[in-house]
């Protein structure tokens, strides 16, 4: 348990309240795999997300109510060069959210997606987590508890994902402390850095896990001190999903590492999540394999912005809508296998 007082408490103790999958409902999902006009698995994967998304739903699987969540957050360690773009793109960013400029609005119509955008108070970064932690317990969990807030329309998928100058290494930070290894094994060149520009970040994060590495005991304590808002938010996020039965796709290297904190304080907190794409930043690749987690796309993307998360939903939607709306062989008046 933390030390420094009961807002991570809270956060435990809905960790311990997460429900289990419905098995009940995966089994009646399954049976009618069975019985649809097709070959036994001859859809492959879809066939294992339409009964991933009854078993998470309780129920026969619906996507009614996709929502694509961006989180949007500054970081302290962006003064240090960490990034080839300046902080001041994370505003403008928003905005051209907010305009429907940006590829993740193309992909949000083109597929049906309903999109929210969060924004964190840019205007006051986390601290530099190269020289002191990001934010306090008390600020970090209420973070967290606002991510939640994404769940308010009570969507039936929910795709996360960031934006934030900087945030690739904090991701790198956050992952290295989590499951091991050096800033040289995590870091990537995120936005597009050079070679110095690669030698200064690896060495930025390097001295972040250096000042922090005491407190990697605690997964928590690891997120309010390598973490960032926009990271703090989808951890939340995922785990406000998990209590209301909401299944989640998880999009790019940033998402991954906000939920690589709920699985390294419990392996089972992202059974609810499918990982929508991995990345072209290399340690994603690395994160995933550490868990376990096989992504829907290979796409070589490295935007962020949800955008891998929500072109997986289109699949997910495709999923569905073959399990409930295929005939089966009675109802086609096809002769089943023999």
């Amino acid at each position: 348990m933390s030390a420094t007082g009961l807002p991570f408490d809270d956060i435990r103790a809905l960790l311990r309240q997460m429900p289990a999958a419905d098995a009940k409902a995966r089994h009646d999902a399954r049976h009618r795999q069975e019985e649809l006009t097709k070959p036994s698995g001859s859809l492959g994967r879809l066939e294992e997300i339409a009964e991933w998304m009854a078993a998470w739903q309780g129920r026969k699987p619906t996507v009614d109510r996709p929502v694509v969540a961006v989180f949007a957050g500054n970081h302290g360690i962006a003064e240090k060069g960490v990034s080839a773009y300046p902080a001041s793109v994370t505003q403008a960013m928003v905005e051209n959210f907010a305009a429907g400029g940006a590829a993740i609005n193309q992909i949000c119509a083109t597929f049906d997606l309903g999109l929210k955008i969060f924004d964190l108070a840019l205007d006051y970064p986390t601290a530099d987590i190269s020289e002191e932690a990001a934010f306090g317990e008390k600020d970090c969990a209420a973070t967290m508890a606002f991510g939640m807030e994404c769940l308010a329309g009570e969507p039936d998928l929910l795709c996360i994902g960031e934006m934030g100058i900087g945030n690739t290494a904090v991701a790198s930070a956050l992952l290295a402390a989590l499951f091991g290894g050096t800033a040289a094994d995590w870091v990537g060149p995120g936005t597009g850095q050079d070679a110095a520009g690669m030698e200064r970040k690896i060495a930025v994060v390097q001295q972040a896990l250096d000042l922090h590495r005491p407190h990697f005991g605690d997964p928590l304590e690891v997120l309010r001190r390598l973490g960032g808002r926009e990271i703090a938010a989808m951890a939340g996020a995922i785990l406000a999903a998990r209590l209301q039965r909401v299944p989640v796709i998880v999009d790019g290297f940033v998402a991954t590492s906000a939920a690589a904190v709920l699985y390294a304080l419990d392996p089972q907190a992202l059974d609810h999540c499918l990982f929508g794409h991995v990345s072209a930043e290399p340690g994603h690749r690395q994160a995933l394999e550490r868990m376990g987690k096989v992504p829907v796309l290979a796409l070589g993307m490295r935007l962020g912005e949800g955008t891998g998360a929500a072109l997986a939903a289109a699949i997910v939607k495709a999923a569905v809508a073959c399990h409930n709306g295929m005939a089966t062989f009675e109802q086609a008046g096809v002769a089943g296998r023999a």
